[in-house]
């Protein structure tokens, strides 16, 4: 028995590759287990390598395993560039149509089974996927009828018959592979899961769920891996709710009219990853000006320029602080679960009208595509606050609406268009307290003074996660986004090695939390910096905001693939 399993399907991109793994996933998620995937994917439509990794567990997890215990493939490519991740004792299952060849240099077990044979046989070979199904359930020792419910889901728009056909090739492939096991592979019997009912989804759609919750009506966006999800989403959704999306011709447009749906009094968004983020700059810098409240999803992926569209990476920190002309407040923050992305989408949209500034919030690849198990969200734990929007009648008044008013905290009071007394200039350019555009240097100095002080005092509850038993630490490790499931991990390996590790994730990026971090620095010996780009942003970050810098070293990743808790351990292990 085990209590943990590691499963791959693999193939061309455009033969069903993603169905299988979500067929899979979500069977054994609703009985109980959790799961985390990943897919590695083309930036093309049909065609290319891909794959599906999937970890399935009694217990929580948040990354993807070090190694792999099945490879399901539909061609010698997916052999080729996956089966050094199997263990010993893992198993090939590929299929006889391209006459598949083990590998010299593993010694895990290979079995030709006849998949898309026996799908055509059934009616049509694109049942191929379901019949790799039905061998992984016999691997498992899993009853087949775990994945009726899904199959109904997933096909009874088609027809009953359709279904039938699906529940037949899960069968056959089930029947084909038990009897060529024999019984011999009794080590891969999952363990019982609780049974518990869990969520099951990927970041960006806790993203845009946490928008909804958020009070967010209006979504204008331009379609960009790995953010289009969001916006997939909310198409379908906020137009129940009395809202709206748009697809806008370009990114410049989406930010320009999130800025003016949020200046008429709609909570609005915008979401994108790196390309399109370098386009909105101009506009982000114009509701930094005239303080109308925006919230910005940055989906971090491959870059410069293209790169690598549908690769990990996590390289925008510098260019969501400092990318915009000129000086503005903002906030960015940075969930580190899929739980914390709902939670912290909701609550971006009350910071962005407390504080009357561009609120971005930053994701990466792995954090937004990668599909994982997640405890039941609480509404109960989101408020709606909205600031200083005057919501009652207006006082009377001779003139123009001072909206730019200098205040103590930083914050004017705010109405709306259509609000009598309310009425202000709105420019781009420098202005006085009413919006009137000024050049005087007196209140140039006033304005910007305003502006930032506004951030002072920002309060957002957890800015870096902690988890630091240790009042004197060996070593602590610092990472934010995606990282954390594999940082948690090697932790647990380095603690039985003997060490002492604490652990912060941060999760506000700007204003950056020097308050809560400078402790934790000061108490550990030497301090590792777990992030992916190639020059260590996180880190230079730190060192721009705390003492004891000489302390920091930075281990990072930028091929494009996600950090796997081996990796963290071992360069942390080398530190020692």
């Amino acid at each position: 028995m085990i209590n943990q399993l590691s499963w791959k399907v693999g193939g061309q991109q455009g033969e069903g590759i993603e169905s299988t793994g979500e067929i899979f996933s979500i069977a054994l998620n609703r009985m109980g287990y959790y799961l985390y995937g990943y897919r590695h994917f083309s930036s093309r439509i049909k065609g290319g390598h891909t794959n599906n990794k999937i970890r399935v567990s009694t217990k929580e997890v948040r990354s993807i395993s070090d190694d792999l215990d099945i490879l399901v493939a539909f061609d010698q490519e997916t052999i080729d560039l996956n089966y050094k991740e199997l263990h010993d004792n893992g198993v090939i299952m590929a299929d006889t149509k391209f006459n598949p060849q083990q590998p010299e240099d593993t010694k895990a077990s290979l079995y030709a089974v006849p998949f898309t044979e026996i799908a055509t046989e059934l009616g049509t070979s694109l049942m191929k996927n379901m019949v790799a199904i039905g061998a992984t359930s016999a691997v498992l020792d899993l009853d087949i009828h775990v994945f009726e419910e899904v199959v109904n889901e997933i096909f009874g728009k088609k027809g009953q018959q359709v279904v039938d056909k699906n529940m037949e090739a899960i069968r056959s492939g089930f029947e084909y592979m038990k009897e060529k096991l024999g019984g011999s592979i009794e080590t891969m019997h999952l363990e019982k899961a609780d049974g518990q009912k869990r969520l099951f989804m990927i970041g960006n759609d806790a993203i845009a769920m946490g928008a909804l919750a958020g009070g967010c009506r209006f979504m204008a966006a331009y379609p960009i891996t790995p953010a289009s999800e969001i916006m997939e989403y909310l198409i379908k959704k906020l137009p129940a709710l009395g809202g709206a999306v748009i697809q806008t011709e370009d990114e410049i447009a989406a930010a320009t009219m999130a800025i003016g749906a949020n200046y008429g009094g709609a909570r609005a968004l915008t979401a994108s990853s790196g390309p399109g983020l370098s386009l909105k700059m101009e506009a982000i810098g114009l509701a930094g000006m005239t303080e109308t409240p925006i919230v910005i999803v940055d989906t971090q992926r491959g870059g410069p320029s293209t790169g690598l569209p549908t690769k990990q990476e996590q390289s925008d920190l510098m260019a969501m602080i400092y990318g915009t002309h000129g000086e503005i407040p903002k906030i960015v923050m940075a969930p580190s679960t899929v739980e914390e992305a709902f939670y912290d989408t909701a609550e971006a949209f009350n910071l962005a009208e407390e504080y009357q500034c561009p609120v971005i919030v930053l994701s990466d690849l792995q954090l937004s595509l990668g599909k994982q198990t997640v405890e039941p969200l609480s509404l109960d734990k989101v408020e709606i606050r909205r600031g200083k929007l005057v919501q009652e009648e207006l006082p009377e008044i001779n003139g123009y609406f001072k909206r730019y008013e200098v205040t103590e905290d930083g914050v004017s009071p705010r109405s709306i268009p259509g609000q009598k007394y309310g009425i202000h200039h709105v420019t781009g350019v420098e202005h006085a307290e009413t919006g009137k555009p000024s050049e005087s240097a007196a209140n140039r100095i006033a304005q910007m003074d305003k502006r930032f002080r506004k951030i002072e005092n920002l309060k957002f509850d957890t800015p870096v996660y902690k988890n630091a038993p240790h009042e004197e630490a060996d070593l602590l490790i610092v990472g934010f986004n995606s990282t954390r499931g594999a940082i948690e991990e090697a932790i647990e390996r380095l603690e039985k090695d003997g060490l002492k590790v604490n652990h912060a994730h941060v999760r506000l990026i700007y204003p950056f939390p020097s308050d809560d971090i400078q402790p934790l620095i000061e108490s550990a010996k030497k301090v590792a910096v777990i992030e992916n780009n190639a020059t260590g942003q996180l880190a230079n970050i730190m060192k721009m905001n705390v003492a004891s810098a000489h302390k920091l070293v930075k281990i990072l990743k930028y091929d494009g693939n996600p950090f796997l808790p081996h990796e963290v351990y071992s360069k942390c292990k080398e530190l020692f």
